[in-house]
C-alpha cells in the first residue's frame, strides 16, 4: 500500500506538492509496492523521454533510453532515501544512461552518417510554448545551442527544475547552470528575432 505524502502546507506550491507526492511514490516503490511503482513511472515518463531526446546523441533510441533509465531506477529504488527529489534523482540516472549510450555508440562502427536528432526532437516537442509562435519550432532553435546550454535550458525552462536541482543533475555548480540558461535565452531570443525579420525586398527589374 502506498504511504501517502504528508498533507501540503498552506505555503506549499502545487509544484512542491507534486514533487513531494512523486518522492513519496518512489520511497514506497522502493519497499516493493507495485501501485507506487506504477504511479512513479507514469508521473515521470514524459519528463525522462523529453530529457533524453534533447540530450541524447541518438534520439531515435529515445524510447530505449527512457526504458533503460527506469530499469536502472527501479533496480536502485531500494537505495533511494529521499534526500533529493525523486525527479532530480531519476534525471541524474537518465543522464548517465545517455552518456553510457554515447560511449557505446562511439565504440562501434557507424552504419550511417545521418543524424536525425533534430527531427526526432521536433516531433517530441509541443509547439504551444510561450514566445515561440509563428511556426518557429523550439527544437530547431535548441539544436543550434551548445550541448551544455541546451541541457540547462531543457532542465529548467521545459522540465521546470530549480537551478539547484538542475545543477545536481548536471553535476556542476548552480551558478554555472544560471549562466548557461542566461546565455541560451540570449541566443534563442537573437535567433528568433533573426528568423522573424522580414527578408529584404528584391528590387524590381
Amino acid at each position: 500500500m502506498i504511504n501517502p505524502a504528508p498533507p501540503p502546507s498552506c505555503r506549499q506550491s502545487p509544484t512542491d506538492a507534486r514533487e513531494a507526492s512523486i518522492t513519496a511514490w518512489a520511497l514506497a516503490a522502493g519497499t516493493g509496492d507495485p501501485e507506487a511503482v506504477e504511479h512513479f513511472v507514469r508521473a515521470l515518463h514524459r519528463d525522462v523521454r523529453t530529457y533524453v531526446t534533447f540530450l541524447g546523441a541518438d534520439p531515435q533510441s529515445a524510447d530505449d533510453l527512457t526504458q533503460e533509465t527506469f530499469l536502472r531506477a527501479l533496480g536502485s529504488l531500494h537505495r533511494f532515501e529521499g534526500r533529493s527529489s525523486a525527479r532530480t534523482w531519476l534525471l541524474s540516472i537518465a543522464r548517465r544512461a545517455v552518456v553510457d549510450s554515447i560511449r557505446r555508440d562511439s565504440a562501434r562502427p557507424r552504419t550511417a552518417a545521418t543524424d536525425d536528432w533534430q527531427s526526432a526532437a521536433e516531433r517530441a516537442q509541443p509547439r504551444d510554448l510561450p514566445g515561440f509562435d509563428d511556426g518557429i519550432a523550439l527544437a530547431d532553435l535548441l539544436a543550434t545551442l551548445p550541448d551544455e546550454r541546451r541541457e540547462a535550458f531543457v532542465l529548467t525552462q521545459m522540465l521546470g527544475l530549480r537551478y539547484a536541482e538542475a545543477a545536481d543533475v548536471s553535476a556542476c555548480p548552480t551558478g554555472t547552470v544560471r549562466s548557461r540558461v542566461a546565455r541560451a535565452r540570449t541566443s534563442l531570443i537573437e535567433w528568433l528575432a533573426e528568423a522573424e525579420r522580414p527578408a529584404p525586398a528584391t528590387p524590381a527589374v
